[in-house]
């Protein structure tokens, strides 16, 4: 299927454009091919060469997304103890997970400076990140599309299935992920007026517009009637190791 992790990668790696490069490492990852020269060329990249991130918000959403899926299983490879710890929680989210142009990003960096335009973690995604980075001021996407979170794999169990973003498809291609989880996590119950939501849900509230904003969100997915006004409840998350979820 076009924009999933079996695109081809770029032949000869001739092209070295931002996007690509992010798109062939994931798939790199996914087929257990060597990655060096491609996480090498993405290290090497000036600022120049990542302008389009600067201009173009589908481009950034297609390169971030692929850089952090890909960083997920970089670790998960190379550094599994991290996962495992005790302490993985912080271990793993904030381990040197990839290198663009010349700086070293933890997923940490990547889902909250970036992505979600320098969102905290903390707060139930209300409050801005306080270590906000020059890097992450220079690249960070402003606002925070929800559907980013339905888009990123942590490597536990709960999270979604892994796509290869591409720019020209990214609008279709989050909707797709978004309604594959929501029809496959969320739980409706009419009689008792209460829907059941993934627990990044809760995490990320902020991010959605509250719980009017999560249920908006719900109905344009089809998720609950049109005309509901359901109570949320929010599920639980498995954490499992699942290293290797990606769509078919």
């Amino acid at each position: 299927m076009a924009g999933q992790a079996t695109a081809t990668p770029s032949a000869g790696g001739s092209d070295t454009s931002p996007t690509a490069l992010a798109r062939d490492l994931l798939v790199a990852c996914k087929r257990g091919d060597s990655t060096a020269s491609l996480r090498a060329t993405l290290a090497a990249l000036d600022d120049s060469a990542l302008r389009p991130l600067r201009e173009d918000r589908r481009t950034a959403l297609a390169f971030w997304l692929n850089c952090y899926n890909a960083g997920t299983q970089l670790l998960l490879g190379e550094r599994p103890e991290l996962y495992d710890s005790p302490l993985g929680f912080v271990r793993f989210f904030w381990a040197p997970a990839i290198t663009v142009a010349g700086t070293s990003l933890s997923l940490d960096r990547i889902e909250n400076g970036l992505l979600r335009g320098g969102r905290s973690k903390y707060g139930l995604g209300y409050l801005p990140k306080l270590l906000v980075s020059t890097f992450e001021q220079r690249y960070r996407l402003s606002g925070c599309d929800p559907r980013v979170h339905f888009a990123l794999n942590c490597g536990a169990e709960s999270c979604p299935a892994i796509r290869a973003y591409e720019p020209e498809q990214i609008d279709r291609q989050l909707d797709l992920a978004t309604r594959s989880y929501l029809e496959a996590t969320v739980a409706y119950d009419a009689d008792e007026n209460l829907v059941r939501v993934p627990r990044v849900c809760l995490w990320f509230r902020g991010d959605f517009g509250g719980a009017s904003g999560i249920r908006a969100f719900l109905r344009e997915y089809d998720a609950i009637p049109a005309d509901s006004t359901p109570k949320i409840r929010y599920l639980s998350w498995d954490w499992t190791k699942a290293t290797g979820k990606f769509v078919e």
